[in-house]
């Protein structure tokens, strides 16, 4: 599955996967909303390939959102973002890997290799940063997001979106109490004392600022 809205690249990239990798299917989705409806629906792809840049996302949230409704499907984030900063927030995130937009077909085949050998792809131009000390780990938003279930991610995205315990008991189909054990193991991850805490530590993982700041464009 392929979740990008602009379709020229999406035609590109679609020739590229059938003509290198073999790919005998492919579902476009053109925003996150269109691609987490197919899953929904019952589309079970063998990888994902995600735009950081869309029109009904900010940040991470798609990268988090599509694990939690796709938990064990890799997702692979392709954009032309490649700040060092973002490559290393998308995988501390769980992305299986980061591909520059507009990589010539080997390094798709190289990167698809990696990964459906359970390795994590990087481009050559990543510099990954130093080892973080335990307390640095701490303080990134990133590194604790990463630490969360499929099912304590959905519920962190649930709870971003303001609703209450009882009505994301019933949109997941689990006892409210369960929802209540969630997310307390939730606050204990992200290091937060509240629910407005935690969303906030959620919205800091967005790293927009980081976005904004690269002038390639996307």
């Amino acid at each position: 599955m392929v979740v990008d809205d602009h379709p020229l690249f999406c035609e590109a990239l679609a020739m590229t996967l059938t003509g290198a990798l073999g790919v005998s299917t492919i579902t476009m989705a053109n925003c996150l909303a269109d691609g987490l409806s197919k899953l929904r629906a019952g589309e079970a792809p063998d990888a994902i390939l995600l735009d950081l840049n869309l029109p009904d996302v900010a940040g991470l949230d798609g990268l988090v959102r599509l694990k939690s409704a796709a938990p064990g499907i890799p997702v692979i984030v392709v954009s032309s973002f490649q700040d060092s900063r973002i490559i290393t927030s998308v995988i501390q995130a769980g992305a299986a890997g980061f591909i520059p937009k507009h990589s010539a077909r080997e390094v798709f085949v190289k990167a698809f290799s990696q990964i459906w050998a359970g390795e994590t792809f990087t481009p050559d131009s990543y510099v990954p940063p130093k080892a973080p000390t335990s307390a640095a780990k701490a303080v990134d938003p990133a590194a604790r997001l990463s630490d969360l279930t499929a099912q304590q991610a959905r519920i962190l995205d649930l709870v971003c979106e303001g609703k209450p315990n009882k009505q994301i008991a019933y949109e997941l189909s689990i006892a409210e109490t369960t929802v209540k054990a969630h997310i307390t193991a939730i606050l204990r991850k992200l290091g937060a004392q509240s629910r407005t805490q935690a969303v906030l530590v959620a919205n800091k993982a967005s790293f927009a600022s980081i976005l904004r700041s690269d002038n390639k464009g996307d």
